[in-house]
């Protein structure tokens, strides 16, 4: 399949990243973007742009039907959906091969199969992978209690159509159960329509390490490594890192191969993630959930291994075979990356967009920095907050933290809020700095940082 206009559909760092591993292969690339996006960087760096539709998601990113005309329309042979938004839109794969488009991503059946996490769940243990205690759906409080009760406390109401955060709680004792479960089914069905839950036992000391896989049209998967992505605040993560710190090395294989089961038993194509709890306390882990599209932290992986994930995704999505074997995939050094976000921390991460007045990020050997965002950028209200990331390589975890540390010192953002000095504070902190990294870290860092300002209060 001939691949040689792409229709971005995205927004922001991701479709810039897009545009230039196309324009790298020599493809020409055709922006679709919103009214609130038309002089962006991606749309100035793209060979083409289209307006889609108004600010609002909904009636530009969010619109199947607005993608693929504007795909047809461009004469584009490609669709690449970035993250977020449509990428894993089970619809939008499906449209795109009844249009006679490629879908860079996998086919409908993957997307929507891993897509519902009950479904994710019940075929990861038809193929052996380890599980949490849970349930499938629940229907009712009644039916969540008894679950909750034969599992035990503390456990976890989760979405069962979506992530994020959305629709997940945790339920500390029996008392909470009844009103927590109303809430996390009304969140549920606000964010994704579905209001349908299922729960999970809850780990407390948990860590969050999660597989970068690739597999193409042949039955060939490999993985490119494992993230570690524990530092986390409200379900979403702030910093991720590769090779995961502090866990042992047949643990560690045991963890990317049973990445590499779950790809391989469902013929997964194209570019994915499938992520893990991990039990700090009883160094095991369990499935969590399969990620079918390019994630954030991508470039972590790619730090480590040298390999060009999305233009990798590009080549197995025109029907070539997988270049690389596993035993062709090299681990160097330690990859650290820091999402920026256009937010004020003491003000409870308070969103700041506005206009970028200073705009001077962080250069020199080994940093690099992912950002659609310039001196004059404003940065629009409507959208996720993050405004780029950066990324650092070292020789060691130690190295990179400290490279880490200085170039979240020397990153100058005037103009808006930014979250570079907190997670300067982060690199610093001795619990992250041993690798004692948890999702509950970055809560305990918050709670620490109140506690000393109401000390030092008059």
């Amino acid at each position: 399949m001939a691949v040689t206009r792409v229709l971005v559909a995205n927004r922001g760092e991701i479709a810039l990243r897009v545009i230039r591993a196309c324009q790298q292969m020599g493809i020409e690339t055709v922006l679709a973007t919103s009214a609130a996006d038309r002089d962006s960087l991606p749309a100035l760096e793209a060979d083409r742009s289209i307006c889609i539709g108004p600010a609002i998601s909904s009636q530009s990113y969010l619109n199947v039907n607005l993608i693929i005309e504007a795909a047809i329309g461009c004469g584009a042979d490609a669709v690449h959906p970035g993250y977020g938004f449509l990428s894993e839109s089970p619809e939008l794969s499906q449209a795109c091969a009844d249009a006679g488009l490629t879908f860079i991503g996998p086919k409908p059946d993957q997307i929507r199969n891993m897509g519902n996490k009950i479904e994710a769940r019940k075929q990861a243990k038809a193929f052996g992978l380890p599980m949490l205690p849970g349930s499938e759906k629940v229907h009712s409080y009644q039916e969540a209690s008894e679950v909750a009760d034969r599992i035990g406390y503390p456990v976890m109401l989760k979405a069962a159509a979506g992530g994020g955060g959305r629709g997940m709680k945790i339920v500390s004792q029996a008392e909470q159960l009844e009103g927590l479960f109303r809430s996390a089914s009304a969140e549920a069905k606000a964010a994704f329509g579905d209001d349908s839950l299922y729960l999970e036992r809850y780990i407390a000391n948990a860590r969050h390490v999660e597989v970068q896989v690739l597999g193409d049209q042949f039955g060939h998967v490999i993985h490119l490594g494992e993230r570690d992505c524990s530092l986390q605040r409200r379900h979403q993560k702030l910093v991720e890192e590769s090779p995961a710190p502090n866990i042992a090395e047949p643990l560690r294989e045991a963890i990317r191969q049973a990445g590499v089961t779950l790809a391989r038993s469902i013929g997964y194509e194209n570019a994915g993630t499938v992520e893990f709890i991990y039990d700090e306390d009883e160094k095991k882990f369990y499935f969590l959930e399969m990620n079918t599209r390019i994630q954030v932290e991508h470039p972590v992986s790619e730090m480590v291994t040298g390999i060009d994930l999305v233009q990798e995704q590009i080549r197995v999505a025109r029907g070539e075979h997988l270049r690389f074997r596993q035993e062709d995939i090299v681990f160097r050094g330690h990859a650290v990356e820091c999402r920026i976000n256009a937010e004020v921390p003491h003000e409870n991460f308070r969103p700041s967009p506005g206009r970028i007045t200073q705009w001077l990020p962080p250069q020199g050997p080994n940093i690099r920095v992912d950002s659609h965002c310039y001196s004059g950028y404003a940065v629009p209200p409507y959208y996720d907050s993050m405004i780029g990331k950066l990324i650092v390589y070292g020789a060691n975890r130690t190295e990179a933290l400290d490279r880490m540390g200085h170039a979240l010192a020397r990153f100058k953002v005037l103009g808006i809020g930014t979250t570079l000095a907190f997670l300067e504070g982060v690199m610093a902190h001795p619990e992250f700095r041993a690798g004692r990294v948890s999702t509950s870290l970055v809560g305990r860092m918050l709670e620490e940082s109140s506690s000393s300002t109401a000390v030092g209060s008059p």
